[in-house]
């Protein structure tokens, strides 16, 4: 298990991807957890990605795609095709902005895309990170605007949650984002979907393999979770905030890319 202090803290960063710096943590959405807000620290401004695992430049200045519906897919989506050698590795944004960015950054350089599902108040402290995983090469989408349980509240608090946190993406991107996640749950109550689809959002991004990073079991324990109930067509359910998710993400690709599954936006999983 790895445990963080002060003294080992850029160690822990830099298994991850490189050297960053520190912040608070963002809490996740695992069913009935309670409610804590990651803090976070000033606007931290988005960077160039590196490129990636086979040498080209990474591309810049992507147009932000739209949600598309998928025939024959249900409303709610917890995993792609099983036939496929690809994977779905989905991030809850929330947390530490350097956490996020180190995240993306070992991702591009083994090759891999991730989706990133933001929290409307992250990205009103962080706006850059919005294009920086466009960017990358990234799916980005909607994981309601405060992070607290969508599927607890009234229509129209819940409708807000789902707008206020589009209305972001939209200003800082130009789309509403390719996907929308309910917080604290990891499916969509029929109320929230009907909600969801109303904003724009065809269909809920829900997931198969949660990792449980947000529990803070240490990097080798995320690890084989994660490992123990991925196949293809997986959709995992990851966590910007957490130093043990940074950690673990080189050997969870490292064993993926072992195993001939590639890591892949939710979007090319399921075209």
């Amino acid at each position: 298990m790895v445990r963080v202090t002060t003294t080992n803290r850029r160690g822990v960063l830099r298994a991850g991807a490189g050297l960053v710096t520190g912040g608070a943590f963002a809490a996740g959405c695992g069913a009935g957890q309670d409610a804590r807000p990651g803090a976070t620290t000033a606007a931290h401004p988005g960077s160039a990605p590196p490129a990636d695992a086979s040498g080209r430049p990474a591309a810049t200045s992507h147009a932000a795609p739209a949600p598309r519906a998928y025939a024959g897919l249900p409303a709610q989506i917890s995993h792609g095709p099983r036939t496929r050698p690809q994977v779905a590795l989905t991030f809850h944004g929330q947390g530490d902005p350097d956490f996020a960015e180190s995240l993306l950054s070992t991702a591009e350089q083994h090759g891999a895309r991730l989706t990133v599902l933001a929290v409307g108040t992250w990205l009103d402290q962080h706006p850059g990170l919005a294009r920086r995983i466009l960017d990358g090469g990234h799916d980005l989408g909607n994981h309601t605007q405060r992070h607290i349980s969508v599927n607890a509240m009234a229509e129209a608090e819940a409708r807000k949650e789902i707008t206020d946190c589009a209305d972001r993406l939209k200003r800082l991107t130009g789309s509403i984002g390719t996907w929308f996640r309910p917080s604290r749950s990891p499916t969509a109550s029929p109320l929230v979907t009907r909600l969801a689809r109303a904003a724009g959002y065809p269909h809920v991004l829900s997931y198969d393999v949660d990792s449980l990073d947000y529990t803070r079991p240490g990097a080798d324990a995320v690890t084989r979770r994660v490992l123990a109930e991925v196949r293809g067509g997986s959709v995992v359910s990851l966590h910007f905030g957490y130093p043990d998710t940074v950690a673990a993400l080189p050997a969870v690709l490292h064993e993926l890319d072992r195993r001939h599954l590639r890591a892949v936006t939710t979007t090319e999983l399921l075209s």
